[in-house]
């Protein structure tokens, strides 16, 4: 299976970024292929409303700048990772703009399942990011495969490392 993971997170070497690696780990010990891309170090902008992309663009965006990278990412992938720290109650500011840009394609094409990482230093920030992540899935119609979570208590521990890497390996 094709697993596109959007990791919204800017530290290169933080929590989220520990979620992804295990993730893509147990993942690919199953075959799956993997890709992961940093959507917080791309040049995103957020949708602009114009209605280009489903009046004159045929599914296009009218921006040019990273989106365009992610697109055919989008359109090939059996499977979205969401992965994402959370900040002040919802996915990062980076994934959020990439989120919103979905809108020009309305879904990704291929995509059957979709999943959830977060990761916090407090254990009660999440039900935002949760509640749109299940709204935004049942609208495209994809199979939710699950969430994780860490917060200060298990970030970067063997035991939720563990966790996730099951978890890929499971899929």
């Amino acid at each position: 299976m094709k697993v596109l993971v959007l990791n919204g997170s800017p530290t290169v070497d933080g929590n989220t970024v520990a979620l992804v690696n295990a993730f893509k780990e147990g993942a690919e010990s199953k075959g799956h292929e993997v890709s992961v891309i940093n959507v917080a170090h791309k040049k995103i902008n957020g949708c602009m409303s114009c209605n280009y992309c489903h009046t004159q663009g045929n599914g296009r965006c009218v921006q040019q700048d990273d989106m365009q990278e992610i697109y055919p990412y989008l359109q090939e992938a059996e499977m979205i990772v969401f992965a994402s720290p959370i900040y002040y109650f919802t996915m990062s500011a980076q994934l959020e703009a990439v989120i919103q840009r979905f809108y020009a394609i309305n879904h990704p094409a291929n995509a059957k399942y979709s999943a959830l990482l977060l990761s916090s230093h407090s254990p009660d920030v999440y039900n935002g990011a949760v509640e749109q992540y299940k709204g935004m899935v049942a609208y495209m119609g994809i199979m939710d495969k699950g969430i994780i979570t860490a917060d200060a208590s298990t970030n970067k521990t063997p035991a939720k490392l563990a966790e996730v890497k099951a978890w890929g390996a499971s899929l």
